[in-house]
């Protein structure tokens, strides 16, 4: 097995034909599949249904394919290291949706305006299932809250420590968080995420009591609700820029609750220089409650 042979398969797998990954791969439809087949015959098992026309993967050839991409990927890192190409290759970024998703565009134009060469292709989606693409090596760095499940062999970085406030809209009698929250109606972020958790537990801990008026799910709009004057809510610092001057803010938990977001990466990559250039740039354009890369844990 080989790395040309890996290409080709990649190539059919994206292509869905072997004369369209022919074209990808500069050999003519024969060649590929010889290629494929010679690969089988390697692993000693059928890869591809060829009772469909066109052939497709089956479940071996679909497990050999994730392996295909984890070790071109590989390749295609180490010989960027051995050059020296440390600022240029390309990132694979999984995010969470969270409130400071709205850094990540900032801190990719960023890079890329001071790296020409350096890219990186960002998608959203679970943590668990972010985690588990950078452990696979489908990913190579993913954007989650702190964390208790980290993978072996994995380690995860704060780039932002940002204290929690109380929201309540421009208006609203001089009050103190616990009276704002007792009082007026409380617009609850209802999700199956940390921050959510991490807000319901500090209010069962003050003993408040809320009267909710809305459950929504995120912190954008929650803001949107609370500006417009539906109600009181708590949300992260990061999440109000903007709209300070419309809203009643107030800190939030005895004492003040912090929440941490950062970077879940392999411990060993060669990527290593250009994971460090994004964590950096994320915690230099989280301002104050930045936490650089030297003290993170």
């Amino acid at each position: 097995m080989d790395t040309r042979q890996l290409k080709t398969l990649v190539a059919v797998s994206e292509q869905g034909t072997f004369a369209r990954a022919a074209e990808i791969v500069h050999l003519t439809p024969s060649a590929v599949s010889q290629q494929m087949q010679a690969l089988e015959q390697e692993m000693g098992v059928s890869l591809f249904n060829r009772d469909t026309r066109p052939p497709t993967l089956n479940a071996h050839g679909l497990q050999l394919l994730e392996t295909a991409h984890s070790v071109l990927r590989t390749v295609e890192e180490t010989r960027s290291a051995l050059h020296g190409e440390r600022k240029s290759g390309t990132l694979s970024i999984g995010s969470v949706r969270t409130s400071t998703i709205g850094l990540l565009p900032k801190a990719i134009v960023s890079l890329r305006s001071t790296y020409p060469d350096f890219r990186i292709n960002l998608r959203v989606g679970l943590s668990s299932s972010m985690i588990s693409d950078v452990q696979a090596g489908r990913l190579d760095m993913a954007i989650v809250a702190e964390h208790l499940g980290i993978p072996q062999g994995m380690v995860w970085r704060p780039f932002i420590r940002e204290p929690l406030i109380v929201i309540a809209p421009l208006g609203t009698p001089d009050m103190d968080a616990r009276e704002i929250l007792e009082t007026l109606p409380f617009v609850r972020f209802r999700a199956n995420v940390p921050l959510a958790h991490l807000i319901d537990l500090e209010l069962s801990k003050m003993g408040i009591v809320t009267t909710d008026t809305a459950e929504i799910d995120t912190i954008s709009a929650i803001v949107e609700c609370v500006v417009a004057g539906l109600g009181a809510t708590v949300v992260p610092h990061i999440a109000v820029q903007g709209h300070n001057e419309n809203l009643l803010i107030r800190p939030f938990g005895d004492p003040q609750v912090y929440r941490q977001i950062g970077v879940v990466q392999r411990m060993a990559s060669a990527k290593m220089d250009l994971m460090n250039l994004f964590h950096d740039e994320l915690a230099s354009l989280a301002g104050e409650f930045g936490v650089p890369r030297e003290t993170s844990a």
